[in-house]
């Protein structure tokens, strides 16, 4: 399999109850059906994956590969500390016609993570993308059923894996030195700006990659997780016709003084 392009990761949206909105995830993905996104991490990050019960996570991956396009490759965010529990995770994705799945081990000890990697890798039926692992671990894994690692292009070229940047910061540096692709929040409320990089990058135009990378600096800082993170981006979301809408708790709702230079740093950003 060959992940290439831009993946937005993308968020779940709530009602004001904190149940899980299914009219507006399907309006989300439907818009973001319209754009050549190459596909979606649903339940990941900015998915507030951590923050999901198992059956909200199995109730959002249907509801997701229900209206999404198929030519969109579905990415299952399954963080989970235990082996037994990624692996289940992994199995029912791929139920719900997932492609690959996106496993998570910052919470492993950097001497266990190559086996806590190679253990998933082992018993998934879907192939893995390697997100947290410290190098070592990564150089460590080497297993056929491990795709590719979100990372530096050096830091995979260690691992002897593709590369998939994690941060619109630094979007165009890292397709510029290696990357296969990206998997993004920020592409998320502003999809065409990414797949904007992407393009300029396929079709080596520098000047103009160069550009859009410059144009989407402060809006990428603001909603980056050192600012105004998941909340950020979904208040960022609601301005471009997509439904951010309320985080789920320990999140709260930006301020009013955020919102307004969430506002200000994506005026010129359509989604």
């Amino acid at each position: 399999m060959k992940l290439q392009g831009i993946f937005a990761d993308i968020t779940t949206p709530f009602d004001h109850k904190g149940d899980i909105y299914k009219v507006k995830v399907q309006h989300n993905v439907e818009k973001w059906n319209r754009t050549t996104l190459a596909g979606y991490l649903v339940c990941g990050t900015a998915g507030e994956g951590e923050l999901l019960a198992t059956e909200e996570k199995l109730a959002v991956w249907e509801m997701v590969g229900q209206c999404s396009a198929p030519e969109k490759l579905l990415i299952a965010g399954i963080a989970a500390p235990g082996v037994r529990e990624a692996v289940w995770l992994a199995n029912r994705a791929a139920e719900f016609g997932y492609k690959a799945a996106l496993v998570n081990a910052r919470h492993a000890l950097a001497e266990t993570q190559s086996l806590y990697f190679r253990a998933v890798a082992d018993q998934s039926r879907i192939p893995l993308i390697l997100d947290g692992a410290c190098p070592e671990a990564a150089a460590g894994v080497k297993h056929p059923n491990v795709i590719a690692i979100i990372g530096s292009a050096e830091f995979a070229h260690r691992a002897g894996l593709p590369v998939l940047a994690a941060s619109a910061l630094g979007l165009w540096p890292a397709l510029q030195a290696g990357a296969a692709g990206a998997i993004l929040d920020f592409a998320t409320a502003a999809p065409y700006a990414c797949i904007t990089i992407w393009e300029a990058h396929r079709t080596r135009e520098e000047e103009a990659g160069r550009d859009w990378q410059q144009r989407i600096a402060h809006a990428a800082d603001v909603v980056s997780p050192h600012r105004y993170g998941v909340p950020g981006l979904k208040h960022a979301m609601d301005l471009n016709a997509y439904y951010g809408g309320p985080p789920r708790l320990p999140f709260v709702t930006p301020d009013a003084k955020a919102r307004r230079e969430i506002e200000e740093a994506f005026s010129g950003l359509r989604g």
